[in-house]
């Protein structure tokens, strides 16, 4: 048989690849260089003008250039051609500069397979919904333009209608991957060097400015759903890190002194247990943010001797725990005479005025010194504000003496200094307060807005009590929310500030469904695969039961959809099958037809190799063209029919 040449790209077939390239390397211009997205949107209308005028494809070597060129430039922007941000960098200029060279099918293929490759690589970036419907639908772009490419102009509803037809087969065998393929440890997607990437939440330290600034952020810290009733809102602090060290301006978490030994913090509850599951957001810290303070711990976890939980590594992922908390506690009412210490240090010759009236409380109980500070907070001319002026050297004392304004850090900051300087242990502790109910799923939601800053102070009898400062000043904050505590016209995320039932009823059906996104999707680990499949009849699934399962199941799909499949098949009319027969019939004595062949074509070259075969091949031909592509009649399809039988006796001896 003759060798087919390479066919070209078919005109009406490349708006359809070059919709493919900006379909799945678009999305990437949010983390590529400027001059990569412009190289990237400039390469593809320069394509299309050159479809559109008919003109020639640019020469290799100018091809050569911008690639090697461009290369360049990608190493010099990364350091490096390796890595995730460079991979995908070089993915996109390929996939910007092969359409400027695509003349054959072939070519067509490659951007095809390029494009589902760069599907891939969005998930290296983001896992949302938005994303994965985006992707879905680049998929069923892709499909189309391979049905496009292969099956010639035909309806838009009638490919798009193959392509999603295509998909909705594939469906079963998605589904039965994701049950059923071991899972992984740690995200999917992750990359060693996105890993350690900064996210946004609390830090280990706070100075005036860093809560305030946190606030403006919408995003959600984590979730919490209650196996009872959940607490007052009053009640809901969520313990982050605890600063004890203080340098006159920032406080720390401080570092244990070496050899010292670190005793377990004890914790008497005095209330009821709260029980409840929190999926953390990454925030590539170790605190766990429970409920204060915490009681039961999840495996693999400590509970610091400042009272917060912490992971055994940083939290790079999101992360499903389980505890329970009590509200109302006595803790380490015997504490190390170290941590006493440090909750007394203070920097010298700072705040003098700070320090001469905490000398005028020292005589009082230690209750009554703090009660005299929420009450200066709470009488005299204070205000709670995201837009407090800044402080000097003596920030304390230009605070409580000079601007009176400010956030929670001021107020927890300037509680904590003036207890400590009349000789009471104090310390601040970071994390947040309050949070909102999504009515649709149930779960309790924290938001960065929700970040706080309070107090605790050690009793002796009582051990570490809590006192918020900013409930003296502002008590709306804790009771209502920081929507209601803020004066008008002060800036709020706008997620916060929602006030439309519609949209509030909108972003919670919108919440909920990323809540079960990143559980059943996102979140689904081996764990959590355990105990799905423990629940179809797989106790204790391994890699050997899991991969009979899923060849088995994927065995019975495959018989299902075959199953449905034969009838659908297009029956073939008696012209087709009678020509087939006649073209078998040739191929049997040395005349092969091509796929690509017409009828009169073929006629015409079986004319030229057997010219005794050129009369009834003519007929033949000429029938089955009537019949097939114009208004032929039951004659022609008998004298096709007859054709085979007509072929002479010597080429049938001959073959």
């Amino acid at each position: 048989m003759r060798s087919r040449p390479p066919q070209a790209i078919e005109q009406g077939a490349v708006p359809w690849l070059l919709a493919v390239a900006l379909a799945t390397a678009s999305p990437h211009a949010e983390h590529l260089p400027p001059w990569l997205s412009l190289l990237f949107g400039a390469a593809l209308l320069w394509r299309l003008w050159l479809w559109r005028q008919r003109r020639p494809l640019p020469p290799r070597w100018c091809l050569a250039l911008l690639v090697l060129g461009a290369l360049a430039a990608i190493a010099w922007q990364y350091r490096s051609l390796l890595g995730r941000d460079s991979g995908v960098a070089m993915l996109v200029l390929f996939m910007a500069l092969k359409p400027l060279e695509m003349k054959t099918r072939r070519d067509a293929l490659v951007v095809v397979l390029l494009g589902f490759f760069l599907l891939l690589t969005h998930y290296f970036y983001s896992q949302s919904i938005p994303t994965g419907l985006w992707l879905l639908a680049s998929c069923t772009l892709l499909t189309a333009a391979l049905i496009r490419l292969h099956g010639g102009a035909q309806p838009l509803a009638a490919i798009v209608r193959q392509a999603g037809l295509l998909l909705l087969q594939a469906m079963p065998f998605m589904l039965i991957l994701y049950l059923l393929f071991p899972r992984v440890s740690g995200p999917l997607w992750g990359l060693p060097q996105d890993a350690h990437a900064g996210r946004s939440g609390l830090s280990s330290e706070m100075a005036p400015g860093s809560i305030s600034n946190l606030i403006l952020s919408g995003a959600i810290a984590f979730r919490s759903h209650f196996a009872g009733e959940i607490p007052e809102k009053a009640d809901l602090y969520w313990r982050g890190p605890v600063l004890d060290a203080y340098d006159g301006l920032t406080w720390r978490a401080s570092t244990p002194a070496a050899g010292l030994p670190r005793m377990a913090p004890v914790v008497e509850s005095r209330g009821a247990q709260n029980s409840y599951t929190s999926i953390i957001e990454a925030h590539n810290q170790r605190w766990l943010l429970a409920l204060d303070v915490a009681t039961s711990l999840p495996a693999g976890t400590l509970q610091a001797p400042t009272l917060e939980v912490l992971a055994r590594e940083p939290l790079r992922a999101r992360s499903r725990f389980s505890f329970a908390s009590s509200v109302d506690y006595r803790a380490n009412r015997a504490e190390s005479a170290a941590v006493l210490q440090q909750a007394l240090s203070l920097p010298a010759a700072i705040n003098p005025r700070a320090r001469a009236l905490a000398e005028r409380w020292k005589s009082r109980p230690p209750a009554r010194i703090a009660d005299a500070v929420l009450g200066m907070f709470r009488n005299e001319d204070f205000h709670y504000t995201l837009r407090p002026p800044l402080l000097g050297a003596d920030a304390v004392d230009e605070f409580l003496f000079g601007t009176r304004r400010g956030f929670c850090e001021h107020y927890a900051s300037a509680f904590v200094f003036l207890l400590r300087a009349a000789g009471v242990p104090a310390r601040v502790v970071a994390g947040y307060q309050g949070g909102e109910v999504n009515p649709v799923d149930g779960y309790l939601i924290v938001r960065q807005s929700d970040a706080h800053a309070w107090a605790e102070v050690w009793l002796a009898g009582e051990g570490w009590v809590r006192y918020d400062p900013t409930a003296a000043v502002a008590p709306s904050r804790i009771e209502q929310g920081i929507v209601a505590a803020l004066p008008e016209g002060e800036p709020l995320p706008a997620i916060v500030g929602l006030d439309a039932d519609w949209l509030r009823q909108l972003r919670y059906r919108w919440e909920a469904a990323n809540n079960a996104w990143n559980q059943w999707v996102l979140g689904y680990n081996p764990q959590r695969q355990r105990d799905i499949l423990s629940r179809f009849g797989m106790p204790n699934p391994d890699w050997r039961s899991m991969s009979t399962a899923l060849a088995v199941l994927c065995g019975v799909v495959l018989l299902l959809v075959t199953v449905w499949t034969l009838p659908r098949r297009r029956r073939v009319d008696p012209a087709q099958r009678a020509w087939q027969k006649y073209c078998a019939a040739l191929a049997r004595r040395g005349v092969p037809r091509a796929a690509w062949e017409g009828p009169l074509a073929f006629a015409v070259r079986v004319a030229v190799e057997r010219p005794q075969l050129a009369e009834v091949t003519s007929e033949a031909a000429r029938c089955y063209a009537a019949l097939r592509y114009g208004r032929g009649d039951s004659e022609q399809l008998l004298v096709l029919q007859e054709c085979v039988h007509r072929l002479p006796a010597r080429w049938r001896k001959s073959a």
